[in-house]
């Protein structure tokens, strides 16, 4: 898949094997953030244990927003398939412009679901990755970082979801056209899921956890993350999210 020729993007076979890739980095971000507590603190806005001066969130915020003005002037958001958690702090780069083709629709940049992947992060897969529900002040730093790899990976993942529309509407346009303009969400849900694929990623998953969450020298050693947990983020919020991406992203298509 190259961003300068959208001939090689909108195929769906190369999509999948970006995707597969994607996994691959997502599995071992889990397993480096299981080697940390929870650290809710890490998390609560305008925390007094954590104090940011005049800057108005949490500690993971503060972190992230620094990190993307920086990625911001090396170009980083430039790319078709990088999505900024804060686009309104985000800078020009100082690299030349690699001045990419128009390759999703124009109204792609508004579809923009990273405040809802942060949220269901936080509540929902912290907890099920971590190595203990608790707090080490030792650690804020490494397990913001970890944090934000964590959540940048999804992030891309799932905002991929754009690709794989485009992709499909592309097949169809007569009939993603139609239900667009009827504002069907369910006929499109139906039409973009595919059950099969989805259950095959999860089978892929429960191997790769099983290979990957372990250590293979020491038969003793704990499970770092579980197939049961993995296969429960992808199929309760990664692929149901992916899919929500997919709708919003064609129902502006037409725009």
């Amino acid at each position: 898949m190259d961003f300068t020729k959208p001939e090689t993007v909108f195929k769906l076979e190369n999509i999948r094997n970006e995707l597969v890739k994607m996994e691959d980095s997502i599995i071992f971000q889990f397993i480096e953030r299981s080697h940390f507590p929870t650290n809710g603190n890490v998390y609560i806005e305008n925390n007094a244990k954590l104090p940011l001066g005049d800057f108005d969130g949490s500690f993971l915020d503060w972190a992230l927003m620094h990190l993307e003005v920086t990625e911001s002037q090396l170009r980083r958001f430039e790319s078709p398939d990088e999505t900024p958690f804060f686009p309104d702090r985000i800078l020009d780069s100082i690299l030349p412009s690699i001045n990419f083709p128009q390759i999703l629709a124009p109204s792609a940049e508004n579809v923009n679901y990273n405040n809802k992947i942060k949220g269901v992060y936080i509540k929902e897969i912290v907890p099920l990755i971590s190595k203990y529900d608790g707090d080490d002040a030792n650690n804020y730093g490494s397990v913001a970082m970890t944090d934000i790899q964590c959540l940048q990976s999804l992030s891309r993942r799932i905002h991929f979801g754009k690709f794989v529309a485009e992709a499909k509407f592309r097949s169809d346009e007569e009939l993603y056209t139609k239900l667009i303009k009827e504002k069907d969400i369910d006929s499109i849900m139906e039409h973009i899921t595919n059950s099969a694929v989805e259950e095959k990623i999860l089978q892929r998953l429960t191997t790769k956890a099983e290979v990957y969450g372990v250590d293979p020298t020491n038969k003793e050693s704990q499970r770092k993350i579980t197939p049961e947990y993995l296969v429960k983020i992808y199929k309760e919020f990664v692929i149901p999210l992916t899919k929500e991406v997919e709708v919003e992203y064609l129902l502006r298509r037409l725009d």
